[in-house]
């Protein structure tokens, strides 16, 4: 099977959760926990995301991922093709992060399994 790069898709999941008090922590926590569990990576603080082989799979996850909504807080879900997820681009400071050529389908679906 080809891997389809307009096929193959990444869900990010933004949140912004209240930390104020010992409940919202707990919940804070387990939320992120739960989505952790599930596959999805750190991006950035508050911005977790997940690789999945198509957009049916991305459903499958998103409903994991209402299942442990907490009570309280903002959460968005975005769903994007690995074409456009490639086309980011990642600065520290002012200094863009070199990005090389990407490797060969084959190598990036090994790569992508053992994340």
């Amino acid at each position: 099977m080809r891997l389809d790069e307009y096929r193959i898709m990444w869900i990010l999941v933004f949140f912004d959760l209240p930390t104020e008090t010992k409940k919202d922590r707990i919940n804070y926590t387990r939320f992120r926990k739960a989505i952790m569990k599930d596959g999805f990576n750190m991006f950035q603080f508050s911005i977790y995301m997940r690789h999945c082989m198509s957009r049916e799979n991305t459903d499958v996850h998103v409903k994991r991922v209402r299942k442990v909504l907490p009570p309280k807080g903002h959460i968005e879900f975005l769903r994007i093709t690995d074409k456009q997820f490639g086309e980011i681009e990642i600065y520290y400071g002012k200094k863009k992060e070199e990005s090389n050529k990407p490797p060969p389908q084959q190598l990036r679906a090994l790569l992508i399994i053992n994340i």
